[in-house]
């Protein structure tokens, strides 16, 4: 069994899953030629969880791959437990591989009297000892100034457009933001697209009730154009689904969307099949339940981009020459 990549002078790479998205620590550790780190997770009865490593990772590099998946707080809580094992079994370094952070969303304060989770979750994963952290698509890339330590913060938009190009006309093509908050994104989009045109649809949101949102018109020319709708995540589907209707009302020939993250929480995965979209497309940086899927879903792997992630900073290379993003 080969657990581990080695690099001179005396330095190991090893992989360790936890239990939240397995099929995706299991496709970056063959993407890296290596086995995963035999662990020993389970609950117990009153719900607690218990975790233990199977071979030493005494010195060695450790990746440990775990999205917040839903259930989100018991997925992160298993992630501060592996962090702290490994510290406590003198690990040389250890990476928390989040390609979905939890409660990235709640970044401010919004009103009075809340917390900002986000900046919680940061100091959680420093207790527990984590000495560095990888994302992908964080829904504000500024959360990375919560942490005092370094965060790789991939992008999976070269992922997304490579198939997204082959789906579309793009002679004919306009990239759509599904709010005025996403234009950065949907500009690099656009640039992707060899400068196609770009628009936004203008919405309102219900501060009071949360996942509500209400989508008015579109700013921008988008009769006639095979529209691609972009964003970070679909959580519900409100969001995404009224913007695509907004779009095609407004006289698109074909609406496409593209989101990093597809948390799909009851009743997106309705929602967006009853929606009119040509295809929805997401990564795997959560795992998708046949419960959760539809016709008009495709899943891309993210598998490769992260362990080409892994082994640079295994190696001290440069994540940002490597991706062209802004970590570290």
């Amino acid at each position: 069994m080969n657990l581990s990549i080695h690099s001179a002078p005396d330095r190991e790479l090893m992989v360790a899953k936890g239990r939240s998205h397995p099929e995706l620590a299991e496709a970056i550790a063959r993407e890296l030629h290596i086995d995963l780190l035999p662990t020993t997770t389970y609950d117990f009865a009153n719900s607690e969880t218990y975790v233990r490593y199977g071979e030493s990772i005494r010195g060695t590099d450790l990746f440990i791959i775990q999205p917040n998946a839903t259930p989100v707080n018991e997925s992160l809580m298993e992630l501060l437990l592996m962090l702290d094992a490994a510290k406590r079994a003198s690990v040389g370094r250890v990476t928390a591989v989040i390609p979905f952070l939890a409660y990235a969303r709640q970044d401010k304060k919004s009103r009075g009297r809340e917390p900002i989770s986000a900046r919680l979750v940061s100091d959680l994963l420093a207790t527990a000892g984590a000495d560095r952290v990888m994302s992908i698509d964080l829904h504000s890339p500024q959360i990375q100034g919560f942490f005092d330590m370094p965060v790789d913060h991939l992008e999976a938009m070269p992922v997304l457009v490579d198939y997204v190009r082959t789906r579309v006309d793009l002679t004919n093509v306009c990239v759509v933001s599904p709010d005025a908050g996403r234009i950065k994104v949907a500009e690099q989009w656009a640039t992707s697209f060899d400068g196609c045109p770009l628009a936004f649809v203008h919405k309102t949101r219900d501060v009071t009730r949360p996942n509500q949102s209400h989508a008015n018109r579109v700013v921008g020319d988008v009769q006639g154009r095979d529209c691609v709708l972009v964003d970070d995540l679909i959580d519900t589907g409100g969001t995404i689904t009224e913007a695509a209707k907004v779009v095609l009302g407004a006289g698109a020939k074909s609406v496409t969307i593209a989101a990093t993250h597809g948390v799909l929480s009851p009743p997106a995965a309705q929602r967006l099949h009853e929606s009119g979209v040509k295809e929805v497309v997401v990564t795997d940086t959560l795992p998708i339940d046949s419960a959760r899927r539809f016709a008009e879903l495709t899943v891309l792997s993210i598998a490769p981009m992260l362990a080409r992630a892994i082994r640079t900073v295994f190696e001290d290379s440069s994540v940002t020459s490597l991706f062209d993003n802004n970590g570290t």
